[in-house]
């Protein structure tokens, strides 16, 4: 702005060139970055993985682990203790198989009040064992975790999980190298467990903003372990599995250090273990045209899963206390996704395999002098071996979103010569250009998305007294109050804007508010600003008033498409297609519905449990860009502007 405002600046022909090829140049500027984006799959513009930590040591752990006979007993044992407690965790059985190994075992107990009920209490009880260092002063230690998934679950067991963590904990009990303490985690609830365990442990994180009383009672820990230094979250669903799938993405798209996922698919390599990311293997000629489209297709599977804010699995959750955790999966032929381009297509690997990656895995984090930090925390894998960096992936979403900047810089520098024309030639512009104007505006807007933002909680309580289930009358509620604020915004320039304001000021508010939720956003969540700057970039650069009844409406509908909501409806109904292509239209449409309505409601537990983001950035900072635009584009040009902008 001090560029602009430069009164050296009037004789520059810059100011002027800007205005007058602005559009073309944000256009070129969004193509270039989206292409340039898109090409970072190729390996030529990306890099190959490498170890920063040299502590880890990979290339000199010997495995020794020898121990699948034993998992095989473990599961037998825990598959008949399941059956008798189809709904439950058999805490005894897993507390004495823990205390037969000579491990120091306790069990945890927390309790939820769930947000959105009315006196809606969950409880649970988690069992963890330490094993303590023998080499060490229980300063450090390593956590080694699994979700138990009763037989009544809907999702694929976790037995043979923690059959191998049982196995491992009585073959890494006989070893006297472990300078780490190492605490085998078995959670109930899936990722509510192992948040009330890290809560339990490390105290509320300092970024959270659960309310107070907090809706999580975590309850105390009986025993203790040193700062946890790494976390491994096993789920392996078979004795039997294809190949073993590396899970990255955390709470809010944070991600471990890249060390950690090298180092897992290197010992796999090592074992020949095949592995895989995103349920990707490597393509065999990654310089091909086929090549850069597996590699792009993986990418983009990362975006999309990083953007959600969710975590992949209960690792996702150790990343907010500061600590470096993945999930390894591995599912039996049949089950689960199906792994595209793995190799060895005809075997498949055992427990024994996997517990000797396992081990490798454990013993090089032993061998770590500090916390992980060398490597990179923020960066994108197109596949196991490549990785795209920040200071790669930047310049291009850079370009995408910058086209906004210049539309501002464009706007800023027209509404400039428009109150230059009224005060210097005896007002011949009628045209207001003050900002002021525009304030109450866009505050006004502001304060109903953060009256939006904690509606779900009364519109739940207010839905129990109409005999609605939560689900049902958060949806309707947020929904008919998106309704009700697209509806006050058309009317807010009417009641509150002179006639003769000019709508591009507002547009300019608009536009630097969508810089700033797309630049900031990028530092923390990487894919959903750029899934966010790619959507907006051109809807905001097209976004204007119209004297065309007809070119309006399409400019509306095409608002009407990139709504927030209207967003979470084609991004179930696309995943709803590509896990059920073969239902009809209207069967599409039916399970697209509710499973957006689900989508929103998880969205808003999540924000309370986890401190997931989504929703917060959705309501509070997404919704009043989309309004200003839908009010720009549904301003009246007054005959003054008009003629003022043709001079």
């Amino acid at each position: 702005m001090g560029l602009l405002t430069d009164p050296g600046m009037d004789q520059s022909p810059l100011p002027a060139v800007l205005e007058r090829h602005h559009r073309l140049l944000c256009v070129c500027l969004y193509i270039f970055g989206c292409v340039w984006f898109l090409a970072l799959a190729h390996n030529a513009l990306n890099h190959g993985t490498y170890f920063s930590e040299n502590a880890l040591l990979p290339g000199l752990v010997q495995g020794d682990f020898q121990g699948d006979s034993e998992a095989l007993r473990y599961l037998e044992s825990l598959e008949e203790e399941g059956n008798k407690h189809p709904s439950s965790m058999p805490h005894p059985w897993l507390v004495g198989q823990f205390t037969q190994l000579g491990l120091d075992t306790y069990t945890h107990s927390f309790t939820l009040q769930y947000p959105m009920g009315r006196g809606k209490n969950f409880t649970g009880r988690n069992v963890y064992a330490i094993l303590r260092a023998s080499r060490g002063s229980s300063t450090e230690a390593l956590v080694v975790a699994a979700p138990y998934r009763p037989p009544s679950s809907l999702l694929q067991t976790t037995a043979p999980s923690i059959a191998l963590m049982l196995a491992m904990a009585k073959f890494f009990s006989k070893q006297v190298y472990w300078a780490k303490d190492v605490i085998f985690l078995i959670t109930e609830h899936e990722q509510l467990g192992a948040q009330a365990w890290l809560e339990a442990y490390h105290g509320p994180p300092p970024t959270s903003h659960t309310p107070s009383p907090p809706l999580l009672d975590p309850g105390n820990l009986e025993g203790r372990a040193g700062a946890i230094q790494a976390g491994i979250n096993l789920e392996v669903h078979s004795p039997h599995v294809t190949h073993l799938d590396v899970r990255l993405e955390g709470l809010n798209g944070q991600l471990p250090n890249l060390d950690l996922v090298n180092l897992i698919h290197r010992l796999c390599q090592r074992e020949n273990v095949p592995h895989t990311f995103k349920n990707r293997a490597d393509h065999p000629r990654p310089e091909t045209l086929q090549g850069w489209l597996h590699q792009l297709s993986t990418l983009l599977a990362m975006v999309t899963a990083q953007a959600s804010g969710v975590p992949t699995g209960n690792h996702g959750l150790f990343h907010k206390y500061g600590v470096a955790a993945v999930t390894v999966s591995g599912a039996a032929r049949g089950e689960g996704e199906p792994a595209v381009g793995v190799v060895g297509r005809g075997r498949s690997v055992r427990l024994h395999q996997v517990g000797r990656v396992l081990e490798g895995v454990c013993r090089s984090l032993n061998n770590l002098l500090e916390r992980f930090h060398q490597s990179f925390f923020f960066y994108l894998l197109p596949a196991t071996n490549r990785y795209i960096s920040i200071g790669v992936y930047m310049p291009p979403f850079s370009l995408i979103a910058g086209g906004v900047l210049v539309k501002a810089l464009a706007l800023w520098y027209s509404s400039s010569c428009g109150e230059a024309v009224k005060d210097g030639e005896g007002g011949k512009s009628k045209v207001n250009y003050s900002l002021l104007q525009w304030v109450p505006v866009v505050v006004m807007i502001h304060g109903a998305c953060i009256l939006l933002s904690s509606c779900p909680a009364p519109l739940s309580r207010l839905g129990l007294a109409l005999e609605l289930i939560p689900e049902d009358s958060v949806a309707l509620g947020v929904c008919s109050a998106c309704l009700a604020l697209m509806l006050v915004a058309m009317s807010l320039s009417r009641y509150l804007v002179k006639p003769n304001s000019s709508w591009e000021v507002l547009k300019i508010f608009a536009v630097l508010e969508l810089g700033v939720l797309l630049f900031a956003g990028a530092v923390y969540n990487f894919s959903l600003a750029l899934l966010i700057a790619v959507i907006y970039t051109p809807t905001a650069l097209m976004a204007s008033p119209s004297a065309s009844r007809l070119l309006r409406a399409g400019k509306s509908a095409l608002l009407l498409l990139v709504h927030p909501l209207s967003l979470l409806y084609l991004a179930v109904m696309f995943d709803t297609y590509s896990n059920f292509p073969e239902l009809s239209v209207l069967k599409l449409l039916s399970k697209g519905a509710v499973g957006a309505k689900r989508a929103l409601m998880y969205s808003v537990v999540d924000s309370f449990i986890y401190s997931n983001w989504v929703f917060d950035v959705a309501t509070l900072c997404l919704l009043p860009v989309w309004l200003l635009l839908w009010q720009i584009v549904h301003h009246k040009v007054s005959v003054e502007e008009g003629k003022c902008k043709k001079e």
